[in-house]
């Protein structure tokens, strides 16, 4: 008589076990509203804004660790081979500017 989350797509994930125990399965994609244009769609941009309201305060931290100005070849090469490698932590994010 749980609930279990998941943001991604465990390969080999067997959620039969779950039943016999009620335990209820949510998936969560942050772009839901916006692929399938739900009624739903402008709660995602007060979501958002509030997002940004905590950032602002310093109450939401990011987990971004490492930053790449160069959104080409090189660039995301170089962010690829970062998480490859198998140790980073955080975020590695490839900006345009």
């Amino acid at each position: 008589e749980g609930q279990f989350a998941l943001i991604d797509d465990p390969v080999g994930l067997d959620i039969g076990p779950f039943k016999g125990k009620s335990i209820s399965i949510h998936w969560e994609l942050m772009f839901t509203r916006a692929m399938f244009t739900t009624d739903t769609l402008a709660r995602q941009q007060a979501l958002l804004r509030r997002a940004a309201q905590l950032v602002d305060l310093g109450r939401l931290k990011h987990t971004l660790t490492r930053r790449i100005d160069c959104i080409n070849a090189a660039g995301l090469i170089k962010a690829h081979a970062l998480v490859e490698a198998g140790n980073m932590i955080g975020k590695v994010v490839v900006a345009n500017h």
